[in-house]
Formats: structure tokens, C-alpha cells, sequence
């Protein structure tokens, strides 16, 4: 018994394995691919929907699609509607996986593909070609994969030589409705356990086919593994802001309605499925087609029902999930993302890149508040100022943390590009931290001024709307650039905003002097000079970040 459950156990190590192997070289191959594809994603939730199926068909894993999802939805890159129809996608592409398994994994003599396969694959892997070495990745998860689910056929008893667990799962299979939530919350189970949809498919088709559980048994599994597979992405949210929770608990609450409605029209939708699919389910060769369709159309019929209605859905969500006076995590953390089977540095890359972008959008909000501020009259700053300090810390922990996640993908494997990429970021994330610093020194910079009551004159401060609005034009150009093939133009573009800063800061400092000479206050206008001198550093280190996004794309 016990050497059964090991070489079970093993079977499916080894399918995992296989299932890893193939994900990461396909999602190094797809590179930057994968990255346009979820750009896509923002038109309409139809668009959303659309990308999360292809991405997940691709990575092989609906829990890395979710994870992607919850982590862009927390540096604001996506908004909480965009990520339920994403979501609706991921749960249509990971039946893929079932499609291969019944196609091929019970058709064909499984060692007699997956040893040529590999064979073909490990050449590639030695090659000096980047990308022939991740088709060779791809061609021998492939092959590994198809090995883990042929051992594991073998390790399932024939169930006709153990009549007595035939008769201890039928016991469990006499009692109705309740059967179907005993074996969906089975299903639930088994995936959390495995930490993957995908795995806990092949193994209930796996007992479908040597007879341990029947068709109706199996169909219920499924709908329950549908159901744990969002636990990957509710861990995701720990730590992370409000929306992105309420993409998680989006993601939760989505599954188990539709698990609740096929509950609804169990029989009938089983029904529908066998006049699809030819064969008879209750005979094992038919029952992997059979179950493969099920969760295919179980999954397609949930998302054409909910898709109308995503806007309203997100509304209970927001509802339910209410948002905290302050959603800025004073105490930042980031942790090298595991989404527990599939996961690749390129898949990482995309979340540093997340991150960088809410980390300039904090920059982009204290610059912001620090002009908000300055050309006030009050005399206490100090709420304002602990804001703006809390803000500043947040950027430091930031640096200190997306530079050692950097450096961890760095270490993981990347292509060409996915390595220039990641030495970009680590430097953009640098001069983010110095324009957070900058900002910060502006608003002590106000506060010093109304604490020793300098004066600044009027037209003074009124000159300065003009450098402070190319600035805040400069840091919205690349937050907004972060993300996109950075070009040639684009860096004209940043060359001549950085070029009116120094013109501007030129002028001003001139205006200032000449005040000087002519009996001004000279604290109140050193002060200034100090003023526009952190003002027109940040354009120094926008310019700095578009340098480094130009890098990215040159070959």
C-alpha cells in the first residue's frame, strides 16, 4: 500500500516536473510576446477575458495568469473590472491542459512520443542559440511530462483487482446531491493540496479511466478543483493593497458561483456533453474526451453568463471589500513571486516591472502634494510632512527590495533581453529613489520656509509654475513609458522636456539673483535657489530613467 502511494506520488512529481520544465521554456520563448498580450488586455472586458485565456493556454497555469493579474491590479496597472474578465479567461485556458491529457495521454503509447520528443529536445539544449535552448526546455517538459502521466496510469491498481475500494467508494456515491458536494469539496481539496488545476486533472481522468470513479463522480472533482485553484492567487494577496484583494476575492467568489450554478444544471449540462462528445462515458476509453469537454464548456458557459454582468460584480466586490483611509503600505515587502507549479524569471520580470511602475507613481503623487503645498500660507506642515516622509520610506524599501528581486531573476535565467531588461530596471529603480528623495527635501523645504516665516515674493512663486509643470509633465511621460517599447523618439522627447527644465531653472535663478541685488530677502532666496535645485534634479533623473528604457531596446 504504502509503496503504492509512493510511486503515485512520484508519477505525479515527475508529471509536475514536466509541466515546470515545459512552462518556463515556453514562456522564455514568448519573452516579450507575453508581456504585449497582457497589454491587450486593457481595451474591453471581452479583451481581458481573451488575454487570459491565451496567457494561460501558453504558461500552461491559471494560478501564474491570477498571480500576474493580483499583482498588477496592486501597482495599478490593471483596474479591478479588467482583472475579472481576465480571470474568466484563465479559468477557459487552463483546460487546455485536459485537452492534451485525454487526446494524447490516453490515444497513443504515451513513451513511444515522449522519448523521441525528448530526444529531440536535448540537443537544442546544448545549443550557443538562446532561443533553440528554450524550444529544447519546451520539447523536453513535453516529454516528462507524458513519461510522469504514463507512470501514473501505471500506478493506479486495476480497480477490478480490488473490489473492496470499489465498494468503499460506491458507498460514498449512494447519497445524491450530497455525493456532488462531498466530491466537489474532494476536488477543492486535492488542488490546494497539489497546488495546481492542471495537476489534479490528469489525475482524476487518470481514475476515471482505470475505473476508480465514475463519470459523474469525476465531473464533480473537477468543479471542486476549479474552486482551489484560487487559492494560489488569495495567498498572492497577502500584503498587497485593497484592490488587489478584491481581485483575489473576485476570482473566489467567481468560481464558487459558478460551481453553485452548475450545481443547478448538473445533469442536464452532463447530458449536453455526451451528445457533443461520441462514446459512451461510462466506458473507460471514452470518459478523458468526455470529462476534457466538461470542463471546457463548464468554464465557457460560466464566463458567457458572468461577463455581462463583470461591472455590477466588481460593484459587490468593492462593496464587500470597502477601501482603508490609507491604501499605501507604510512597510513594503516584496517576495520573489512562487505560484507554486509553473514559474519562470520572465514571469517575475513582468512583476518587478509592476512595481517599478507603482513605485513612480508614488514619485509622481509627492511631487504632486509637494505643489499643492508650497504656495500655501499655513504655517504647520508637520501632517503633511509625516504623509510625505511615510511616502519617501516606502520608496527607499522599495529600492532596497526590487533591487534584490532584480538581481534573484538575474540569477533565474533569462534571455538576452529579459537580462538587459532587468539591469534597466534595477537602475530606473535607483533614480526612482532619488526623485523620491528630491521630492522629500522639497516639502522640508517648505516647511522650513513658513517655520522662519521667509518671504518669498508673490511673482517668485508664481515662476515657478512653469518648471513645476514640465516637471510633473516629465514624470507622468515615464510612468506612462515604463511599460512600452521605449524608441528613439520617445528619448527626443525626454531629451527636450529635461532641456526646458535646465532653460527654465536657468531663468529662474537669474530672476533671483537679479532680486538679491536689488535688497531682497537673501535666507528666502537661497531658499528658493535651493528649491529650484531639487526641482530640476528630478528632470536630471527622469532623463536618467529614459536613457535606461532606451538601453532595453537596442541590439
Amino acid at each position: 500500500m504504502i509503496y503504492s502511494i509512493l510511486k503515485i506520488a512520484g508519477s505525479l512529481g515527475l508529471f509536475l516536473y514536466g509541466m515546470k520544465v515545459m512552462s518556463d521554456g515556453i514562456q522564455k520563448t514568448a519573452g516579450d510576446g507575453l508581456q504585449k498580450v497582457l497589454n491587450y488586455m486593457t481595451i474591453n472586458r471581452f479583451a481581458a477575458a481573451l488575454t487570459g485565456f491565451v496567457v494561460t493556454a501558453l504558461v500552461q497555469s491559471s494560478s501564474a495568469t491570477t498571480v500576474m493579474v493580483v499583482s498588477f491590479v496592486n501597482a495599478g496597472l490593471l483596474s479591478l473590472t479588467q482583472s475579472i474578465g481576465v480571470i474568466m479567461g484563465a479559468n477557459i485556458g487552463t483546460t487546455i491542459t485536459g485537452w492534451i491529457v485525454a487526446l494524447i495521454g490516453f490515444k497513443f503509447s504515451i513513451v513511444a512520443i515522449a522519448l523521441p520528443v525528448i530526444g529531440i529536445g536535448l540537443p537544442l539544449v546544448f545549443s550557443k542559440k538562446l532561443g533553440k535552448q528554450d524550444l529544447g526546455e519546451v520539447l523536453i517538459g513535453f516529454g516528462i511530462l507524458f513519461l510522469g502521466l504514463d507512470f501514473l496510469k501505471g500506478s493506479v491498481p486495476d480497480i477490478k483487482n480490488h473490489p473492496e475500494y470499489l465498494e468503499f467508494l460506491a458507498r460514498f456515491s449512494d447519497w445524491g446531491f450530497w455525493s456532488f458536494l462531498l466530491f466537489v469539496a474532494v476536488g477543492a481539496v486535492l488542488t490546494i493540496v497539489i497546488q495546481s488545476s492542471s495537476a489534479s486533472m490528469a489525475i482524476t481522468l487518470t481514475m476515471a479511466y482505470s475505473g476508480w470513479i465514475d463519470y459523474h463522480t469525476a465531473a464533480a472533482i473537477i468543479i471542486g478543483s476549479n474552486i482551489g485553484t484560487t487559492v494560489t492567487a488569495y495567498l498572492a494577496s497577502i500584503g498587497t493593497n485593497t484592490h488587489a484583494k478584491r481581485a483575489s476575492r473576485a476570482h473566489i467568489l467567481f468560481n464558487i458561483a459558478g460551481a453553485i450554478l452548475m450545481s443547478i444544471v448538473y445533469t442536464p449540462f452532463l447530458n449536453l456533453v455526451d451528445m457533443i462528445v461520441p462514446g459512451d462515458p461510462t466506458m473507460g476509453a471514452a470518459i478523458p474526451e468526455h470529462l476534457a469537454m466538461f470542463h471546457t464548456l463548464f468554464n465557457i458557459a460560466i464566463t458567457i453568463v458572468f461577463i455581462w454582468f463583470i461591472p455590477q460584480f466588481a460593484k459587490l466586490i468593492e462593496k464587500l471589500i470597502p477601501e482603508t483611509e490609507d491604501d499605501l503600505n507604510l512597510k513594503y515587502e516584496l517576495k520573489y513571486i512562487s505560484t507554486g507549479i509553473q514559474d519562470t524569471a520572465e514571469l517575475n520580470l513582468m512583476k518587478a516591472r509592476s512595481e517599478i511602475s507603482r513605485m513612480a507613481g508614488i514619485n509622481e503623487d509627492m511631487f504632486t502634494e509637494y505643489v499643492d503645498l508650497f504656495g500655501k500660507p499655513e504655517k504647520k506642515l508637520g501632517k503633511q510632512v509625516k504623509k510625505l516622509k511615510d511616502m519617501e520610506d516606502v520608496t527607499d524599501q522599495m529600492q532596497e527590495q526590487i533591487t534584490a528581486y532584480l538581481i534573484e531573476c538575474l540569477s533565474e535565467g533569462l534571455n538576452d533581453h529579459g537580462m538587459r531588461s532587468a539591469t534597466a530596471m534595477i537602475r530606473i529603480t535607483n533614480e526612482l529613489e532619488s526623485i523620491g528623495d528630491s521630492c522629500y527635501n522639497l516639502i522640508l523645504q517648505a516647511e522650513r520656509r513658513h517655520k522662519k516665516e521667509l518671504e518669498i515674493p508673490e511673482e517668485a512663486l508664481t515662476a515657478l509654475g512653469p518648471i513645476t509643470a514640465t516637471v510633473s509633465e516629465f514624470l507622468s511621460f515615464i510612468k506612462t513609458n515604463l511599460d512600452l517599447q521605449f524608441s528613439e523618439t520617445q528619448l527626443e522627447q525626454a531629451l527636450k522636456l529635461e532641456a526646458k527644465v535646465d532653460k527654465q531653472r536657468k531663468t529662474l535663478r537669474k530672476e533671483a539673483r537679479k532680486r538679491i541685488q536689488t535688497g531682497s530677502n537673501v535666507k528666502a532666496e537661497l531658499l528658493y535657489l535651493d528649491v529650484v535645485k531639487h526641482i530640476e534634479h528630478i528632470g536630471d533623473y527622469a532623463l536618467n530613467i529614459a536613457e535606461a528604457l532606451k538601453g532595453v531596446y537596442e541590439t
